[in-house]
Order: structure tokens, then C-alpha cells, then sequence
């Protein structure tokens, strides 16, 4: 746990959470007694699971996940094709009100999904009504099928703006408004909501996808009595897909609105990422269902002991501290150029280097079968150091940048019989233009 020199706390929209971690939306926040134990092993807050409206039965799908397994690396991602909340709205409600008076210290967060302008405006209400400390505005389910709900109202923008206004003129409390991925540009949409009255943006929702297909049944997973859908993707896999929305939208001057981050969290590493690069929240699930809520300790415990090495003392202070490093390609300096570096004495010999190099890099290496030890051609190298990436000793194989008057040689010779004939047949480019082709 953190000393008395580091402060975790954090404040978003004029309140203040104990620590940047959050339950997201999601199976994990489904009742007052998971939220509970939760704030018991030490999570700030919780934006609880979508409520519905009783408008209309919710019944979830049976199985409703299946887990994303790659080799021998246990739920890199999760598919999920569970609906918003199937409790009544006066049960979620009666929650609300019990969390409030037993964790008055700790961050409630309704979040809500309309199924017409008046639902919103209702949900938002009864909402704060129960003591919601904010609400987070549902557009990017990824599940919902009823055109004007869920991502289809992430991916229409005025819609985003109409449901956003509707709820600020309802209530006081601040509104989060939740973005699709489902997207290219997450910036549009979050000015829409900014427009509508949104004080702060979440991002990301879980990511459209398949995870697997049943070899023998030939259905998508989960198999729903043999029917499977494109349906939401979390888990450590989308990670690098939520950093860069919250980047993009960090840096955009014109939306300007805090952010609270989301996709892919289960360490205090990740989590610090996404604070860097401008979250001031963090919410978590499938880090949860994979570990349990006592990741929290982890992340705690993480997060202190790296601002104690860098001698930083409140988490505050390190909200978007990456944002200036992080630019478009033409901001590179190629003048400077560099190749990978071998320290031999840790090598196992497994010669997977030598492989990946010659067959997907520059060929930049050579291979001592006698003492089974890579030798690096220097000029060949690429610098892409995709041979570290597949080396099973950590940091055996790092950058090294050259001098600027180091040279790479060309990366292929093309067969001088080859080159000639190529040379001498004729280049026909057609015009886009009228239909012309042109004979070079």
C-alpha cells in the first residue's frame, strides 16, 4: 500500500477517487455485494453495470463469453455477448442507495443506455435520484441489435449529441459519455457528446470481433446453440487499440475533456500507460475476471513504488506526461539509425534469431553451427529487432545506435541475368485519368 509520501488519489470531475481504479461496466459490477467487495480490496470506484429500464425483458445468451486463448498465454482476449443489465431497474437501484450509505468515501457511477429520448432522460434521473455521484453514458455497446442503442448510436453522431443533451438538461451531476472503437476517428464522436454537454469522455468499449470458430461445428464461439456473432472483444489484446484513442482525443485542443481510460488492463504498467498518454481514471474487467479483484493490490502497490523511484508524489502529476512524445511518423530523425546488439554470453543457442532474420528481416545474420551462436552482419542489419522479440532471454538482444557516419548496406542483390531482362521490357502505367496508358 502506499506510504504517506504518495498520493493515489485523483480528481475527476469534481470528485475525488482515492486511487485512478475503477470497475468498468461490465459482469464485474453487477450487484452491490460484488461492488462491495470490491471497495474492500481497494478499487476507488465503480461505473456500475448498465441499467435496464424493465421497458424490456433482458435475458442473456447461453454460454454469453468465450475466452481468446493464443498458444500457451491464458485469455489474451474475451468475446462477450452479455446484454446490459438483467436485474429490475428498483434492485439496481436499491444497490445505489446501500453502497452509498456503507462506502460514502468511495465513487459511484451509473451507467445508463436509452432505448428512446425519454428512457435516457428517465434512467438519468432515477439515477441520481439513488445517489449516483455520475452517470456514464452508454453509446457503444457492442451487442445491441435495436437500431438507435448501443454502438449504433456510438456510430451516429447526432444521435450522440440529442441522447447527451437530453440527459444534461435531466440532471446536475456530471455525464461521462462511453465511445465505440468501432470507428476510425473516436475525436468526431467525443466533440458530438462535448457539443451535447458531456463533461468527460470514456473510451474504449469493447472492440467488434470473432475470437474463434468451432473446427467441428463450424460455429463462431460462443456457440449459442449452435449460432455464433460478431459481438465485443476485451482482455489484453485491444490494449494498444484504447491507447491510441485516448491519445488522439489527449491531444485534441478542441475537445479539451478528461478522460477515463479503458481496454486491456490487468497491471499497474498498463494502467500507468493509459494515465500517461492523458486517463484520469482507469476501469477494469477483464483483468478482474482473469485475477480476481486483489489485482488491485498489484497495481496499488505498483503504481507507489515506481512514483517513489521517480520521485514523483502525486499520480495527479503524471496525467498525459507522454503526450509530447507522441507524434505522427514524419517527426522522425532518420539521420539516426542503429542495429541490434548481441550479448552472446547469455545465448541458449535456440537459433530462433537466425530464423525470423533471414526469413523476415534484413538476413542480417550468419550462424555458427559449431557453437551455436549467431554472428550479426553488421551493415545488413535493420534495426527492426524483431530477433529480440523472439529470443526467450529477456534483453539478450538490444539497440544500439551507430555513428552517423555508419552506412547500411542495401538489404537485396537481384540476380544480374534478372535485372537486365527486367531492364530492357518495357513499363506500362495507366492513367486514372481519361482512361490513357502511357508507355515509359
Amino acid at each position: 500500500m502506499p506510504g504517506k509520501d504518495i498520493d493515489l488519489s485523483i480528481e475527476f470531475l469534481g470528485k475525488t477517487f482515492k486511487n485512478p481504479f475503477l470497475l468498468s461496466s461490465s459482469p464485474v459490477s453487477n450487484s452491490a455485494e460484488m461492488v462491495a467487495r470490491s471497495f474492500d480490496a481497494g478499487w476507488s470506484g465503480v461505473v456500475f453495470k448498465t441499467l435496464n429500464s424493465d421497458r424490456l425483458p433482458i435475458i442473456h445468451p447461453s454460454p454469453r463469453m468465450n475466452s481468446y486463448h493464443y498458444g500457451d498465454k491464458r485469455l489474451v482476449g474475451l468475446q462477450n455477448v452479455e446484454q446490459i443489465s438483467d436485474r429490475p431497474l428498483k434492485d439496481n437501484l436499491v444497490d445505489f442507495l446501500y453502497l452509498k450509505k456503507h462506502y460514502p468515501d468511495h465513487i459511484l457511477i451509473s451507467s445508463i443506455m436509452g432505448f428512446s429520448n425519454d428512457e435516457w432522460a428517465y434512467l438519468a434521473k432515477a439515477s441520481e435520484d439513488n445517489g449516483a455521484d455520475m452517470l456514464e453514458l452508454n453509446f457503444s455497446c457492442p451487442h445491441m441489435c435495436i437500431e438507435g442503442t448501443g454502438h449504433h448510436v456510438g456510430k451516429a453522431f447526432d444521435l450522440i449529441e440529442k441522447f447527451t443533451a437530453t440527459v444534461k438538461s435531466t440532471v446536475s451531476i456530471p455525464i461521462i459519455a462511453k465511445m465505440t472503437p468501432n470507428i476510425t476517428d473516436m475525436n468526431e464522436p467525443a466533440m458530438y457528446a462535448k457539443n451535447g454537454g458531456a463533461d468527460a469522455i470514456s473510451a474504449i468499449n469493447t472492440v467488434s470481433g470473432i475470437s474463434e470458430i468451432g473446427l467441428d461445428d463450424l460455429v463462431p464461439k460462443p456457440n449459442v446453440f449452435g449460432v455464433g456473432a460478431v459481438s465485443g472483444t476485451s482482455g489484453p489484446a485491444i490494449k494498444p487499440i484504447g491507447l491510441h484513442f485516448i491519445a488522439d482525443m489527449a491531444k485534441c485542443d478542441d475537445l479539451a475533456l478528461p478522460l477515463s481510460g479503458i481496454g486491456g488492463i490487468e497491471t499497474w504498467v498498463d494502467a500507468l500507460e493509459y494515465i500517461l498518454l492523458g486517463s484520469s481514471t482507469i476501469q477494469v474487467t477483464t483483468g478482474i475476471i482473469h485475477y480476481g479483484y486483489r489485482i488491485v493490490e498489484d497495481m496499488i502497490e505498483g503504481l507507489s513504488d515506481f512514483m517513489r523511484e521517480k520521485g514523483i508524489a502525486r499520480v495527479q502529476d503524471l496525467v498525459g506526461r507522454a503526450l509530447e512524445n507522441v507524434k505522427t511518423t514524419n517527426h522522425f530523425d532518420l539521420d539516426r539509425q542503429g542495429i541490434s546488439q548481441y550479448d552472446l554470453d547469455r545465448c541458449v543457442g535456440c537459433g530462433q534469431c537466425y530464423t525470423v532474420c533471414m526469413d523476415a528481416a534484413g538476413q542480417a545474420l550468419e550462424w555458427d553451427a559449431k557453437n551455436r551462436r549467431p554472428r550479426l552482419i553488421e551493415e545488413k542489419c535493420l534495426s527492426c529487432m524483431i530477433c529480440s522479440f523472439v529470443c526467450p532471454v529477456p534483453d539478450l538482444i538490444t539497440f544500439k545506435e551507430m555513428p552517423q557516419t555508419w552506412n547500411r548496406k542495401e538489404t537485396a542483390v537481384m540476380d544480374p541475368d534478372l535485372e537486365k531482362e527486367i531492364a530492357h521490357e518495357p513499363f506500362i502505367a495507366t492513367s486514372t485519368e481519361g482512361g490513357n496508358e502511357c508507355l515509359c
